[in-house]
């Protein structure tokens, strides 16, 4: 699966967008980096609460973000996770919530790097991370 971006770059965004996560209960940070079709990156973190239910995750603090200034349709997202002060050990996969967002707003090129480093991940489509899922067609 060849892409058309720069993933290392991408990669390296996630990581230091996990420097701003704010996570005082669990001290797992997480990074995301979201690439708009225009070109644009937009960085989030995790945000936790201590209603966990209102906690946000970093893949959706960055779409958030993107969609709240204007931005519709999204190539890729690059996600980093690990405890807080240490470099990630695993790779960090997107919440099933997370991945039903990433549907709203990726069309069928849109990819999903997990990484531990600009040079250790791995690569999926949507499709792979969410299969059968839906969009707003489905319910049109």
């Amino acid at each position: 699966m060849e892409a058309e971006f720069d993933i290392a770059g991408l990669a390296r965004a996630a990581l230091d967008a996990r420097d701003r996560a704010y996570t005082p209960y669990s001290h797992y940070t997480v990074g995301a980096a979201l690439l708009t079709a225009e070109g644009d990156i937009y960085q989030g973190g995790n945000i936790e609460n201590a209603s966990y239910g209102a906690t946000n995750c970093a893949e959706r603090t960055a779409i958030f973000k993107a969609v709240s200034e204007g931005r519709r349709w999204f190539r890729a997202i690059a996600i980093a996770g690990g405890m807080e002060g240490q470099e990630p050990v695993d790779y960090a996969y997107p919440c099933g919530i997370c991945r039903q967002v990433m549907k709203e707003f990726a069309g069928e090129d849109f990819r999903v790097i997990v990484a531990k480093s600009a040079a250790d991940y791995r690569m999926y489509t949507l499709e792979e991370l969410l299969p059968h899922g839906f969009g707003g067609s489905s319910i049109r």
